[in-house]
Formats: structure tokens, sequence, C-alpha cells
């Protein structure tokens, strides 16, 4: 079982068995929070939820799943941070004072005139 899977299901299990209100909690989408309790239970061998058209309920294994993955999640070691971006970036060269707007009937700025 993976981290982020009991991190859901401990999330579903802490917002009163709603698993919309934990796809929000979580910020993840439903479709995923219900692949993530199907990958459970075909893992665990066992139904975690029992499913009734009001409200889901846990069964007595989703409680000991629950139980297990609290621990499991506390022994977890923190994530890495992400490796930090240099600073900076590329240098630019400056290309003078950069071209000045032309007027309609005046000659370009800064146009010199080629010699013979």
């Amino acid at each position: 079982m993976k981290i982020i899977e009991l991190k859901r299901f401990v999330a579903i299990a802490d917002n009163d068995v709603h698993v919309p209100r934990a796809a929000d909690a979580l910020g993840v989408p439903l479709a995923s929070l219900y692949s993530t309790i199907d990958k459970l239970e075909t893992e665990v061998g066992h139904p975690l939820f029992t499913r009734s058209k009001p409200n889901w309920s846990l069964t007595p294994a989703g409680v000991l799943l629950l139980e297990e993955a609290r621990t499991r999640i506390a022994e977890a070691p923190a994530p890495a941070a992400p490796p930090k971006a240099p600073a900076g970036g590329k240098a630019k060269a400056s290309k003078g004072k950069g071209r000045a707007p032309i007027v309609k009937g005046q000659p370009k700025p800064y146009k010199k005139r080629q010699g013979r």
C-alpha cells in the first residue's frame, strides 16, 4: 500500500465517510478517490465501506485498516523537498538605445547616410 492511498482513505474516514467532501479537502478529482478505494479493497481482499444510498460506513476491515493507516502515516518519513531552481537566468546583451518610433513623413531616426 502506498502512503498516498492511505492518506486518501484516512481523509474519507475523517470527513464522516463523505467521499465528495474528502475529495474537496484533498484537492483531487472524485474519480481518482473512488479508484483509490477500489485499489485498496482489492489489495486488502475485503470491502472497506458498506455502501448504502443515504450514507456510507466503515466495515470492521475498514476500521482495522484505518488504525493501521494512521500508524503507517505517522511512521512514514517526511517527503523530500523539491530541488531549488538556480537563481537568475541568461543575461541579455544591451543593444544600445533601441529603436525609436517611426513617424510618417520623417526620416528614420539614427539612420546614417552611406558614404561613397
